[in-house]
């Protein structure tokens, strides 16, 4: 039978069958290598399986072949320093959940979550939330960051879970596609779900007062069916987004303004830094390239932390 997992608990999965609708509780026969690939979980929610169901166990499966990804969205492993962590598989489109106050989401936060998505070909919307909470002036910065995206090729919505803003454009947005809903742990991803699938009981935390970070009130990614074929990839919340695999000279590819320019460097390595003639440098300077991405690539470039 083949199926969809729509939750992994590390040693479990529950599928999705196909054909019927139905839910297998599954386990995964032997050992999965993923190729080229040091991840901490070989299954991840939204992988396409082929599984059987052993006639001993009601409705128990074992899981023996993933089908080829089409595309996922990788982060570093909380545990295992060396490995990646895949958060979630052939998505049409990621939904990035910002906000600018309880907590802050720093630009290089949104900048490496958007440069994982360029990777992989993954569309990203960018959903700032909270802003009930906004006086005139932040909502005034609210704009100017979302015009400073748009510029880019990154679209953003206004949204407020508790008074209802922005929810209709949000849930047109996941009509008929398979979504990834990211962000930074105490942003609203519960409670936006809460607002949009209304019948799901997703426990919603309180920030955490001690550190304004937030608190997990997701443990494990969640395929969660809107409609039928709209599903939502509920994700725990991450503190951390590191960069997998995106080698120095290839990661001003991922930045859109960036790449438009990169035949017009003076040297063809050019890391767009200190170096002579440089476009992407001269863009910068003529306020073509927003200063803030460029402050993101830069730290990105020389591995140093912007994302507090």
């Amino acid at each position: 039978m083949t199926g969809i997992v729509v939750k992994s608990t590390g040693s479990w999965y529950l599928v999705r069958e196909t054909a019927t609708g139905k839910l297998h509780r599954c386990r995964l026969r032997g050992k999965f290598k993923n190729k080229n690939l040091k991840v901490s979980n070989p299954l991840a929610v939204g992988d396409q399986v082929d599984f059987t169901v052993e006639e001993q166990t009601e409705g128990a499966g074992v899981i023996h072949h993933i089908e080829p990804r089409r595309n996922y969205i990788i982060r570093r492993s909380v545990h295992k320093a060396e490995h990646a962590h895949i958060v979630g598989a052939n998505l049409d489109q990621a939904l990035l959940v910002v906000t600018l106050v309880s907590p802050a989401t720093s630009f290089g936060f949104i900048d490496r979550f958007l440069v994982t998505a360029e990777a992989y070909g993954i569309p990203v919307t960018l959903i700032f939330n909270k802003t009930d909470l906004y006086d005139a002036d932040l909502a005034d910065y609210q704009d100017q960051i979302l015009k400073m995206y748009k510029r880019t090729g990154y679209p953003g919505l206004r949204c407020s879970a508790h008074s209802g803003e922005g929810l209709a454009e949000v849930d047109a947005l996941l009509d008929g596609k398979v979504t990834l809903l990211s962000g930074h742990s105490g942003v609203g991803k519960s409670t936006l779900i809460n607002a949009l699938v209304p019948d799901l009981d997703i426990k919603t935390a309180e920030i955490s007062e001690f550190s304004d970070k937030g608190v997990h009130t997701t443990t494990f990614a969640e395929m969660l069916e809107v409609r039928p074929g709209t599903y939502l990839i509920d994700t725990p919340g991450i503190k951390e987004l590191g960069l997998v695999d995106i080698p120095p000279g290839q990661l001003a590819h991922f930045f859109p303004e960036m790449r438009a320019l990169l035949n017009q460097c003076r040297y063809h390595n050019c890391q767009h830094v200190h170096e002579p003639g440089c476009a992407v440098r001269e863009a910068v300077e003529k306020g073509k390239i927003a200063l803030p991405r460029y402050d993101s690539y830069v730290s990105m470039l020389t591995n140093e932390d912007n994302r507090h």
